[in-house]
C-alpha cells in the first residue's frame, strides 16, 4: 500500500465539511473576527467513517498534484512568454519540486494550526475543529497529522472507532518510518486487537512507547554522565543510576543488586529518590525479600523530604491495604500531599475517593475538578479520564483500547480496569475465547505491582478454570498470598471455604473457622457472609457428628450428601438456615 493510500477520503469529506461550514456562517447573525473553521462532532464522525468506504486515492492525489503543478507552470510561462514545448526538463523538475515544497509547507502550517487549537480547546466541539485541520494536513501528506487521524480511529475519538482503518493507516505510516505507528502496531499485536495475537511484539511497542526514538545513544550518554557525576559525589546521580538498573535498558541491563547498591549510596546521603528506590525494592521484593515494614520506613523518609512519588506510594499502601491496615484518611492525606506537586496518579486517586465517598465526604463537583486536573497534566494522564468516560457512556471498545495502552505503560490501575472490561465480555474487538486468558495476563501484571484485589482474581480464575485449567492448589496459593501479604478479607474467606471442604489443600475445620473469623475482623463488609458461613459450618459439623454417632443403626454415610443434594448442598443448608432465622424473627415480632 502506498504511504498516502488513505488520504483521498479526507479530501472528499473536507468538501462536505467546508460546505456545511459556509452554510453555518451565513446563518449566523454575528461571527467572531478571528473565527476558525467550525465543525460538529457528528461531521467528524462522518469523515472518519468515510476512511474505510473509499480506497481510490493514489491516482486522485497524483492528479491533484499534477494539476497544481500545471497551473503554476502555466502562470510562470505566461509571465515569461515561453511556450510549454520549449520548456527544458530541468525547469520542469525545478517547478515540480517547488510546487511540492509549497504543498508540504501548507500541510505543516495546517498541522501547527490544529495543534494550537487542540491545546487551547475547552470542549469537544473545539477539539473536533482541530481534527479538521489535521485532516487537511494529512491530505497534503503530513505524517504527524496522519498519526493523529490514526489515533482518532484507534481510540474512538468523538465516538467513531474503526480498528481496521486505524491498522491500515498505521501500517502505511510504519513503512514511512513512523515510530508512533510501530508502537501502535506492537501494542495491538500484544493484545490481538484487530490483528493476530503476537506477544513477542510487545518489545517493539515498549521501545517507542513514550514517543522516544534512537534511545540507545541517549541511554549510554545518560549512564556515562550519571556515573561521572556520581563519582564526584552527586547523590541524585547515584539515585538515577539505581533507577536505570531497576527499570533496565540497553545501557544498564536490569539488575536488582546493582539498583540496590546505588539506591543505598544515594539514601545514605539522605537523597529522597534513593530512599524511594529502596522502598520500591522492598515493596515489590526485587532483589530482596518482600518487607512491607522496610518499604513503609523508606517511603516515609522520602515523603518527609517532599518526594511526591513516595507520598503517593504511602497513600496507595493505606488505600489498598498493601502491607498495612486500610486507612482511607491516611491515604487521603498522602494523596493530597503528592497532588500538590502534580503527581498524576495521586490526583487520580483523590478524584476517585471524592467520587465514591471513600475517606471523604462524597463530592461529584470536586471529583470532576480533580479529573480535569489529571487531564491538564499531559497526554497519557488524560487517557485515564477519556477511557473512564468512554466506559460510562457505553463505548466499551474505545475504553478498553485506551486502558489497554495505559496498561502496557505499566499503570496498575489501567491493568486492573482492562482486565475487568475483558472479563465482562462486553468488548466486541476481541474474540470471546481470548478475553479470559488476556484478562488473566493483566490481573497477573496488576498483582505483581501489589494489587491485592488482582491477586484474589487470579485465585478465582484458577478456582473456576477461567482462561486456564481448573487448579484448586494454585488458587489456594494465590488466596494465601493475598491473605498473608495484603490482609484481604475476600481471600481469607475463600481460603477458609477451601479448608472447610478440602479443595486443593488438606481439610482443616479448625483452620477454616480461624480464617472465617479473621475475614470478619479484617472488613466490616465480611460480617454477614462470615456469620452465615460459620452457621453453616457448625450446623453441618453437628449433623456430621450425629450421623457418625448413629452410623451403625442408621447406616448413613456422610459422603452420600453430594449424590443426594448435589455438589452445592452447602448452599442449600445456608438457605435453610436463613429461612429458619426469618421464620423465628417473624414469630418474635408478630
Amino acid at each position: 500500500m502506498k504511504p498516502l493510500s488513505l488520504l483521498i477520503e479526507i479530501l472528499i469529506i473536507l468538501g462536505v465539511i467546508i460546505k456545511n461550514i459556509e452554510a453555518e456562517k451565513h446563518s449566523k447573525k454575528q461571527t467572531e473576527r478571528n473565527a476558525t473553521t467550525q465543525v460538529s462532532a457528528n461531521e467528524l464522525k462522518q469523515f472518519l467513517s468515510h476512511i474505510l468506504e473509499r480506497r481510490k486515492l493514489i491516482k486522485v492525489i497524483y492528479q491533484r498534484e499534477n494539476a497544481l503543478g500545471k497551473k503554476k507552470i502555466q502562470r510562470k510561462l505566461r509571465i515569461k512568454g515561453i511556450q510549454n514545448k520549449d520548456l527544458s526538463k530541468r525547469n520542469k523538475n525545478h517547478l515540480r519540486k517547488q510546487a511540492k515544497k509549497n504543498f508540504t509547507d501548507e500541510g505543516d502550517q495546517l498541522f501547527k494550526t490544529g495543534i494550537k487549537i487542540l491545546q487551547q480547546s475547552k470542549n469537544q466541539k473545539q477539539k473536533a475543529e482541530a481534527y479538521v485541520f489535521f485532516a487537511k494536513a494529512a491530505d497534503m501528506g503530513n505524517l504527524k497529522a496522519m498519526e493523529k487521524m490514526a489515533d482518532a480511529l484507534l481510540f474512538g475519538n468523538f465516538g467513531m472507532q474503526n480498528i481496521t482503518a486505524a491498522i491500515q493507516l498505521y501500517e502505511s505510516l510504519a513503512k514511512e518510518g513512523s515510530y508512533k505507528a510501530q508502537n501502535a502496531l506492537g501494542f495491538l499485536s500484544s493484545y490481538g486487537i484487530g490483528m493476530e495475537y503476537n506477544q513477542a511484539k510487545v518489545s517493539l511497542g515498549q521501545l517507542h512507547l513514550i514517543g522516544r526514538k534512537g534511545l540507545d545513544q541517549d541511554y549510554y550518554k545518560a549512564l556515562y554522565y550519571f556515573l561521572k557525576a556520581a563519582k564526584a559525589g552527586s547523590a541524585n546521580a547515584m539515585a538515577f543510576i539505581g533507577k536505570m538498573y531497576l527499570e533496565g535498558n540497553v545501557a544498564a541491563p536490569q539488575n536488582n543488586a546493582t539498583a540496590f547498591k546505588y539506591f543505598s549510596m544515594a539514601a545514605s546521603k539522605g537523597n529522597a529518590i534513593g530512599l524511594h528506590g529502596l522502598g520500591l525494592l522492598y515493596f515489590y521484593g526485587k532483589g530482596v525479600p518482600v518487607n512491607y515494614a522496610e518499604a513503609l520506613k523508606y517511603f516515609q523518609k522520602a515523603a518527609e523530604k517532599g518526594w511526591p512519588n513516595a507520598q503517593f506510594q504511602l497513600g496507595f499502601m493505606y488505600y489498598s491495604g498493601s502491607g498495612v491496615w486500610k486507612d482511607y484518611k491516611l491515604a487521603f492525606k498522602y494523596f493530597y500531599l503528592a497532588s500538590q506537586s502534580g503527581q498524576p496518579l495521586a490526583i487520580y486517586y483523590l478524584a476517585k475517593m471524592y467520587a465514591t465517598g471513600r475517606g471523604v465526604l462524597r463530592s461529584c463537583r470536586t471529583a470532576v475538578e480533580l479529573y480535569k486536573g489529571v487531564c491538564e497534566l499531559g497526554h497519557w494522564a488524560e487517557k485515564f479520564l477519556t477511557a473512564y468516560f468512554a466506559y460510562k457512556d457505553g463505548d466499551i471498545d474505545s475504553s478498553l483500547v485506551q486502558y489497554a495502552l495505559l496498561a502496557e505503560m505499566g499503570y496498575e490501575v489501567a491493568q486492573s480496569n482492562s482486565a475487568f472490561i475483558l472479563e465482562s465480555k462486553k468488548a466486541k474487538i476481541l474474540e470471546k475465547e481470548k478475553m479470559y486468558p488476556m484478562a488473566l495476563l493483566l490481573w497477573n501484571r496488576a498483582a505483581i505491582q501489589g494489587n491485592a484485589f488482582a491477586r484474589v482474581k487470579i485465585g478465582d480464575y484458577h478456582y473456576y478454570g477461567y482462561g486456564t485449567k481448573k487448579d484448586y492448589q494454585t488458587a489456594a496459593t494465590h488466596y494465601s498470598i493475598a491473605a498473608d501479604k495484603y490482609h484481604s478479607a475476600q481471600a481469607m474467606f475463600n481460603l477458609a471455604y477451601m479448608y472447610e471442604h478440602g479443595l486443593g489443600i488438606t481439610k482443616d475445620i479448625h483452620l477454616a473457622r480461624r480464617l472465617y473469623d479473621m475475614a470478619a475482623q479484617s472488613s466490616p463488609d465480611a460480617h454477614i457472609p462470615v456469620f452465615f458461613a460459620l452457621m453453616k459450618l457448625e450446623t453441618v459439623h453437628l449433623l456430621r457428628d450425629i450421623l457418625f454417632f448413629n452410623q451403625f443403626t442408621m447406616r448413613w454415610k456422610w459422603m452420600k450428601l453430594d449424590n443426594t443434594l448435589g455438589p452445592y448442598w452447602d448452599l442449600f443448608v445456608i438457605g435453610l438456615i436463613v429461612a429458619v432465622l426469618i421464620f423465628l424473627l417473624r414469630n418474635r415480632y408478630g
